[in-house]
Order: C-alpha cells, then structure tokens, then sequence
C-alpha cells in the first residue's frame, strides 16, 4: 500500500504517464499486471510509483516479448518468487538470442543456396517428397503446404501426379526452409520467391532479412528498456511501499 511519504496517483495519472487509456489501467490492474490498488473511502482507485513502474514495464516488455508473455512475466513479479519472475526474463532473452542465430545462418545459407547453380539437370537427381523432406527435417505434410502456397512447386508425375522435385526446385525449398526457420511468414515469401526463380531475388531475401533483424533488435531494446522499472519491482517485492 502506498506509505504517507508516497506520492498517490489516480488511474487518470498513471494512465497519462504510461501512455495507457484509464480504461486500459484498470484492465491490466484486473490482469495482475498492476498490483492491487487501494480504494478510498468513496470506492475511488489509488496508486502509487509502483503501479506506475509496473506500468511502464509491461509496456516495454510488451513490444519485447507480446502481451500474452509480459502479463506472465509481470503476474510473476508480483506473486511468485523472485527465481521464478527472473527465469521468465532469462527465457525471453533467450528466445532472442536464438532468433538472431538463426538469422544470421538463414542469410548465410540463402546468399550460398541462391548462388548454387542448377544446370545440367538430369532426372536422376530429383527427388521425392520423402527424400526432400528427410534431408530438409521437416514432414511431407510441410512440403505439401509450401506447394499449395506456391513456394516450392515440385513437378507432377503421370498417372497420379506424385510429386518429384527437381535441383531448381530442391533449391527453393532449401530457401524456403531457412526463411521460414529465421520466422519469415508465409504470405512475403510467397510474393519473394517468383522473383527469386528468375534471379531477381538476392536483394528481396536480403531486404526480407534486414526487416527481421530490426524487428529482433527493436525488441531487445525494448527488454533492455523494461529493465530499470522491472528491477525495482523485483527488489521491492512487488509491494507498494
């Protein structure tokens, strides 16, 4: 509860000061991203500098990890233990840290599987949708996906159609494979990868992937700046005072 000597605020106050509506104050203090307000006598909300902090670092960490992650991570600093708020945060980073490896190897394999030349084609080197997904790691049913979504278009076998994948072909689902891995969505990749079949490509597939590396840093700064309003919340306890 906020002590004599803490400056009291309004929902109006905080809301102002942490760039919510009043309205969306009050449902982060029902969704145990605020602690409890105290209530005057009339029934009316006050907070406190710790509301206020709770505030600004689900805000932040909001933009860093979703709102779906911050709320858990917010509902444990302020009733679970400290361990146990931290290992949210150090899995959050993590995930960063992970999505930026796969970043890089992502642009490292697209620049070298672009460049791979696919002449002097012969049948013999293409592949089922079983041999492709074996060395690929993903399932048949992934392939299959890709095709209907006009990524990687394998040829169709008379009498049933069965698919057979040619080197071309193996190369833009290699492609697709990577950008996918580093968290390209399907929709951009389906406008991409015409262009890549003609040789127009490489600057798209680098652009894609500049996106997503500033995507990755705005969020990490975003977690950096949760930080400050987070580490007074945890060594506070959460509480009020």
């Amino acid at each position: 509860m906020p002590t004599l000597n803490s400056p009291v605020l309004s929902t109006a106050d905080v809301a102002r000061r942490a760039g919510y509506s009043v309205q969306q104050i009050r449902n982060l203090e029902r969704d145990g991203v605020l602690p409890p307000a105290a209530r005057t006598a009339a029934g009316y909300r006050v907070y406190g500098e710790a509301h206020l902090r709770s505030a600004l670092a689900y805000r932040a960490l909001a933009a860093g990890t979703g709102p779906v992650e911050a709320k858990r991570i917010m509902r444990a600093v302020h009733g679970r233990p400290v361990a146990e708020a931290l290992a949210l945060l150090d899995a959050a980073h993590a995930r960063l840290d992970r999505e930026r490896t796969d970043l890089v190897l992502a642009r490292e394999a697209a620049a070298s599987i672009a460049a791979e030349p696919v002449d002097d084609v012969r049948p013999s080197d293409a592949m089922t949708v079983s041999e492709l997904a074996a060395a690929l790691g993903v399932r048949p049913s992934t392939l299959r996906h890709w095709d209907a979504e006009g990524l990687a278009v394998p040829d169709r076998l008379p009498p049933r159609g069965t698919r057979r994948y040619s080197p071309a072909q193996t190369r833009d689902a290699r492609i697709v494979h990577q950008l996918r891995g580093a968290g390209y969505r399907i929709a951009p990749l389906r406008a991409l990868m015409p262009n890549l079949r003609h040789g127009h490509g490489r600057e798209e597939i680098e652009a894609a992937l500049a996106t997503r590396d500033a995507d990755i840093t705005a969020r990490s700064l975003a977690l950096l700046e949760a930080a400050a309003p987070l580490g007074t919340a945890l060594t506070a306890g959460g509480s009020l005072a």
